[in-house]
């Protein structure tokens, strides 16, 4: 890897501080863990004007019940997010996601913030500079077309978070500060399918928090497929929340990631609920689950492969979380 560059150095106080900075220097970037951005500066793909350590901002490191909805700070690490006695106990999916991101050091350093605009990943992009200058670059960084789908006039690189699924399946939503105040919104909504424009948010935009219902009728879990068993990011991932209520599903909810370029939740799974989980259901969640997936080959690996891994993960966690809800 090369050296860092040059850049200034500004470290706010509150998150309203740290927008305003951003406003005064468009060209830089917030900074948190610094897990995916440093190594990002180091290998070329990244220029930045300024950066904005977000790390003494003390309302985005707090993790607050407030009655049946837990508030999560985006400043809050993964590995405190893993080891909280609530998410725990009723949110598993996503400890179990942060759980899995990486390794322990990783962890102790890495936010949910930085985990939920993970930059979008590929074999072409995340790359050293003298390697991608000697295969041509590629469109989401220097280059022109995008190398995996070589007529696409759009990037296929995908996002591999591991949070954002957990979060996305229980109906999370996520609180934005920007110039104009803040607003909230659906997690779902802060992705778009486009490997480099793939956060809704807008320029200088600060993920400030996400807030996500308590409620004990859902059970859930995460698991993810990977090369090697830590420290890779998934090939596919899936969560899944599950809802049982006398004998039949009230309700269910399954999201991916690695499979595209935005987490995706599975549509059409209506049509499984008020009746037992049996073959007929399970094949109708392999079906949908497969209409969903948007693999391309930005990976080692095949993008059947990771289609395939998604729809039996998918199915596995349906069927455990099924039977554990009696």
């Amino acid at each position: 890897m090369n050296a860092l560059p040059e850049f200034h150095y500004l470290r706010p106080a509150t998150a309203a501080d740290a927008v305003r900075m951003h406003a005064a220097s468009p060209a830089s970037h917030y900074i948190a863990g610094g897990t995916d951005l440093m190594p990002n500066l180091r290998r070329g793909l990244v220029t930045i004007g300024a950066a904005i350590d977000l790390g003494g901002v003390k309302e985005l490191g707090e993790i607050v019940e407030q009655g049946n909805t837990l508030r999560i700070g985006s400043g809050v690490s993964l590995a405190q997010i893993a080891a909280h006695p609530v998410v725990q106990a009723r949110l598993p999916a996503v400890a179990q996601a942060a759980l899995g991101v990486a390794g322990p050091t990783h962890r102790a350093a890495a936010t949910l913030g930085g985990n939920l605009c993970l930059d979008t990943r590929c074999n072409y992009y995340n790359q050293s500079e003298a390697w991608r200058a000697g295969n041509n670059y590629c469109m989401k960084r220097d280059g022109e077309g995008c190398r995996v789908a070589k007529k696409s006039k759009r990037c296929y690189a995908a996002f591999s978070g591991d949070v954002a699924p957990a979060l996305i399946a229980l109906g999370a939503e996520v609180e934005i500060l920007g110039t104009e105040g803040v607003r909230r919104q659906p997690l779902l909504e802060l992705y778009r399918d486009d490997g480099m424009k793939w956060l809704t948010l807008a320029p200088g935009e600060l993920l400030v928090a996400v807030q996500v219902s308590l409620d004990d009728a859902w059970v859930s879990a995460y698991e993810k497929v990977r090369m090697r068993g830590a420290i890779d990011f998934p090939l596919a991932g899936v969560a899944v929340a599950l809802r049982r209520e006398k004998g039949v599903l009230t309700g269910l909810r399954i999201a991916c990631t690695g499979v595209a370029s935005q987490p995706i939740a599975i549509d059409g799974l209506d049509a499984v609920l008020g009746r037992p989980l049996d073959a007929a259901a399970l094949a109708t969640i392999s079906e949908q689950a497969d209409l969903a997936n948007r693999s391309m080959k930005t990976t080692l690996v095949d993008a059947l492969y990771r289609r395939g891994v998604s729809l039996v993960l998918a199915k596995r966690l349906t069927q455990r979380l099924w039977d554990a809800a009696v």
